[in-house]
């Protein structure tokens, strides 16, 4: 088997460990003569899996008793829309921030439940960093204030989580679930779509805190009931038990590597050495974020013109290098770096940047 380094900024590389433990059970799970996806949710298999997902949440993550995990289809844009039915109700006003193409989605969506304020814009400057606290014009009777911490596209994070106060802070997380120590003093719902660091496409992690669960619509149809979810421990319904299996296959092996702290020395040492590369170009490749809000999971970079570009995109998919094309919306390279890529796939494309250079100047 010849396995690439897959860049692709999601659905995304896994740990080759969790991948093949997969395969080896698919077809007949723990001596049952059947697929662990082909049992019954109600069954006491798959309850052991989906018990041990939500158990392994809560120890990696350091989860608060008063915050429950769910374990939702629809990955993170159902949420986008979940999240204003079930907090924006009428007469109240909800704050997000609008950082990049994935805030603006979900700004988006909350624009057609209810009242939005824009409590920052990073448009006019083509969304290249995130806001320092002073800058944000929050609404203090706000319902919520939403934020996306990390941008996928724009290759930009919050280096840190702002300070709202007593109002609710909710965070799509889906590029950097499970990457990073959370402030749970700060933040008061965090979800992410699995399929960047934790398994297939196909569901979204929720982590909720009780007391906004409690401010939740009831006035709605159940499956958009936050409520229903934790009361049915995310069995209200058939749940995505595939991907469930995967990422609790994927959170055993964070669990493997030392938790966050494992994890975070990878990160770094991943960003350190791609970002190293950029800057060490000599303006050959060139990175337009802000050095204070550089992603350390999504790293974008151009190079001199559009041909060049191209022609990097290809000779890097002929060595082994895939997904590495910029998102449609702003052209460009970009390497996902996600918790499941080594250290070795970045040591192989930051040479491969060294050669093309070097064969391209």
């Amino acid at each position: 088997m010849s396995r690439i380094f897959n860049f692709s900024a999601g659905p995304s590389t896994l740990p080759l460990e969790t991948l093949q433990e997969a395969a080896e059970k698919l077809v007949d799970y723990e001596n049952s003569g059947m697929s662990l996806i082909e049992m019954s949710h109600r069954g006491k298999q798959y309850d052991a899996i989906h018990s041990e997902t939500i158990s392994l949440v809560k120890e990696i993550l350091d989860v608060p008793e008063d915050y429950h995990v769910l374990l939702l289809q629809g990955g993170a844009t159902l949420q986008f829309g979940m999240i204003p039915l079930a907090f924006l109700q009428q007469g109240m006003t909800a704050d997000y921030l609008n950082t990049g193409s994935w805030a603006k989605k979900a700004l988006n969506d909350a624009q057609a439940v209810g009242n939005v304020n824009i409590a920052w814009d990073g448009a006019d400057e083509k969304y290249t960093r995130t806001p320092a606290r002073d800058e944000l014009k929050l609404s203090p009777d706000a319902a919520y204030v939403h934020i996306c911490s990390n941008e996928t596209i724009g290759g930009i994070q919050f280096p840190d989580f702002p300070d709202t106060g007593n109002v609710p802070l909710i965070c799509d997380m889906s590029s950097e679930i499970m990457s990073r120590k959370l402030p749970w003093d700060k933040i008061d719902m965090v979800y992410a779509g699995a399929q960047k660091n934790l398994a297939p496409s196909g569901m979204a992690l929720v982590i909720i805190k009780d007391s906004l669960l409690q401010k939740a619509n009831k006035s709605l149809p159940a499956y958009l009931r936050y409520d229903i979810h934790a009361d049915n421990n995310s069995l209200y319904n058939t749940p995505p038990t595939f991907v469930i299996w995967m990422t609790c296959l994927t959170l055993r092996w964070i669990k493997s590597i030392g938790g966050i702290d494992g994890v975070a020395k990878r990160r770094d040492e991943k960003a350190a050495m791609l970002y190293g590369a950029i800057e060490n170009s000599n303006g050959y490749y060139m990175n337009p974020v802000d050095r204070a809000s550089r992603s350390p999971m999504n790293v974008v970079w151009r190079l001199l013109n559009e041909n060049l570009e191209k022609k990097f995109i290809e000779e890097a998919g002929k060595a082994g290098l895939s997904g590495l094309k910029g998102h449609r919306s702003v052209g460009g390279c970009r390497a996902s770096i996600y918790n499941a890529m080594p250290v070795e796939g970045v040591k192989t494309l930051t040479g491969f940047m060294k050669t093309f250079r070097e064969n391209n100047e």
